[in-house]
């Protein structure tokens, strides 16, 4: 299991040659996950194949009285859906996702999965998405607000870690905090606090919330023309560990194709569909309407019936 607050499914999923499953905000109970961004957060699976990530998401969700952010939606069996079929079934291109910084590599494999999903029988269309460019400037103004009210809880009292020298109560607050909290975990908290700030809010996080409107305006008419979404999962295949960490905004922009499926609370997956040249995994996201994790279950499992690309591993 997995939480994706802005792609931490898909894009580890991405990164491995795995299957990672993002379910619609509310199917799975967040119940028990330390919260980052309590309406971003959602629960789902991590697995080899589609099949494998339909088996778990039939245990993992429903509603759960200990979580008030989670449905009460009925649960079907996801295995259902698994018919091989797509025939008919009409997938969107956002034009918007048509951006500088993608690598060709990456490119070439998305291309070439969407030549076979159309093979297949699907209908390929362009779809416009057009606050989806705002997603990741909107999400890092909201999940780091959620973030600075909800990690304010790790205090070296009530849970985890605690400062091993504590001198005084505020100086057991601060010193727990500064050990306890990585750069970039301190740098959220910062900005959040800053973006809800007197003078600050309006300007910053009321308007967020305004964009996040928007862009789930945007996919709810998108889906009245097409089934569902597809794009890359990440614009470059994995970058080395810590590479990214002196340049935060780089590292954010690695998020732009998975943001606006948790702003809008959709159902996300996130499946291989090939190598680079350098022998490292592509993830092909397909993204369904709210509550529709069946379709994208049933045409992630037999894209990869096709292609059997979930059996292939990263050759370094």
């Amino acid at each position: 299991l997995g939480s994706d607050t802005g792609g931490s499914i898909r894009q580890p999923a991405a990164c491995c040659g795995i299957v990672g499953l993002k379910p619609t905000y509310g199917r799975v109970s967040r119940f028990g996950l330390v919260a980052f961004a309590s309406s971003l957060d959602q629960i789902g699976p991590m697995t080899h194949d589609a099949r494998d990530a339909a088996l778990l998401l039939n245990f993992i969700s429903g509603q759960d009285p200990l979580d008030s952010t989670s449905a009460d939606v009925p649960v079907p069996d996801f295995t259902e859906a698994l018919t091989g079929d797509i025939k008919g079934l009409r997938i969107g291109l956002p034009k918007e996702f048509n951006i500088e910084g993608v690598d060709p590599e990456v490119q070439a494999r998305i291309d070439k999965a969407t030549d076979v999903l159309r093979r297949m029988g699907a209908e390929v269309k362009e779809i416009s998405l057009p606050s989806s460019p705002y997603g990741v400037a909107t999400y890092h103004i909201v999940a780091p607000a959620e973030a600075s009210s909800n990690l304010a809880r790790y205090d070296g009292v009530r849970y985890v870690y605690r400062t091993l020298e504590p001198e005084e109560l505020i100086e057991t607050y601060r010193q727990t905090r500064a050990e306890g909290f990585g750069t970039e975990v301190k740098r959220r908290i910062m900005i959040g606090t800053y973006v809800l700030s007197s003078g600050y809010y309006d300007a910053f996080y009321l308007k967020a919330l305004k964009v996040r409107a928007l862009i789930r305006e945007d996919f709810d008419r998108a889906f009245q023309d097409v089934d569902i979404v597809l794009s890359a999962t990440a614009p470059t295949a994995a970058f080395k560990i810590g590479e990214r960490m002196g340049d935060p905004l780089t590292m954010y922009l690695s998020d732009v194709f998975t943001i606006p499926c948790n702003m809008a609370g959709l159902p996300g997956i996130s499946i291989p569909c090939g190598l680079t040249s350098a022998g490292l995994p592509v993830g092909l996201q397909l993204l369904g309407r709210t509550f529709d994790e069946e379709t994208i279950l049933r045409v992630s499992d037999a894209y990869l019936r096709e292609t059997n690309f979930h059996r292939m591993h990263p050759d370094l």
